[in-house]
């Protein structure tokens, strides 16, 4: 019943096709008689579900992958996956703020020094890059801002980039909602679209909850599941709001 996760899933693995598509060279290092073939360099910001099922694709396809995030404990995963993980030095308040926002969700605020050391790095990764893709997201806050202008400016023409945060504001500087853009130097900034065919799967596991085994609709008060969605019920409302 996991939606979030079933989509978010979907959406990394697409974004990566998308980029393969408007990309216009190969993903694999090719050994050929005019001569050898670099491979891809991709570089994925936020290693979520979405992040690392990117990875997964990308490194299939035989692209050379970077990734980053907030979270120190998402290396283990990144490098689990083939990609190299783009280290920034933290601070010892600040690992104890990442690893405290870890039990709870992802976000957390890191300090100054740190934002400046992580644009350096980026800078210099996605200027180097001919494929990025940020999923960057923080839950009931606008998406943080990874990639500046100038950044962007530094690219290669005909690199791609593809932001899948862009409805919440975007994590590339430059990039439109339900647009693509193509910059002065050429760099082409994609928008995810929603990917939904296992949607349909999540819904069907959740209201095969509300019927019982001669599947007669019933409503089970006692279900985790359906007490925690329950609004009203026999005539009394249940949902309490502070």
């Amino acid at each position: 019943m996991d939606v979030l996760s079933s989509q978010a899933n979907l959406a990394g693995y697409k974004s990566v096709l998308l980029a393969a598509a408007e990309y216009q060279r190969m993903f694999p290092m090719l050994m050929t008689a005019a001569g050898t073939v670099k491979p891809a360099r991709i570089v994925i910001m936020g290693v979520g579900v979405a992040g690392l099922q990117a990875i997964a694709t990308a490194k299939r396809l035989g692209a050379v992958v970077e990734a980053t995030d907030l979270r120190p404990t998402a290396r283990d995963q990144v490098e689990s996956l083939g990609g190299k993980w783009l280290d920034v030095p933290m601070s010892d308040e600040e690992k104890q703020k990442a690893a405290d926002a870890a039990k709870n969700g992802y976000g957390w605020m890191p300090g100054e020094q740190y934002i400046q050391d992580q644009a350096i790095i980026v800078d210099k990764a996605v200027s180097n890059a001919d494929i990025v893709i940020t999923t960057a997201l923080l839950p009931g806050r606008d998406a943080p801002r990874l990639i500046k202008a100038e950044t962007v400016a530094k690219m290669k023409p005909g690199s791609i980039i593809l932001d899948m945060a862009v409805e919440s504001g975007g994590n590339v500087e430059g990039s439109k909602n339900g647009e693509n853009v193509v910059t002065d130097n050429g760099v082409t900034i994609l928008v995810s679209t929603e990917a939904s065919a296992l949607y349909a799967r999540n819904v069907f596991n959740f209201v095969e909850t509300l019927f019982d085994q001669e599947k007669n609709f019933a409503i089970n008060q006692q279900d985790e599941i359906q007490k925690a969605l329950l609004v009203t019920h026999g005539g009394q409302v249940l949902l309490k709001r502070g």
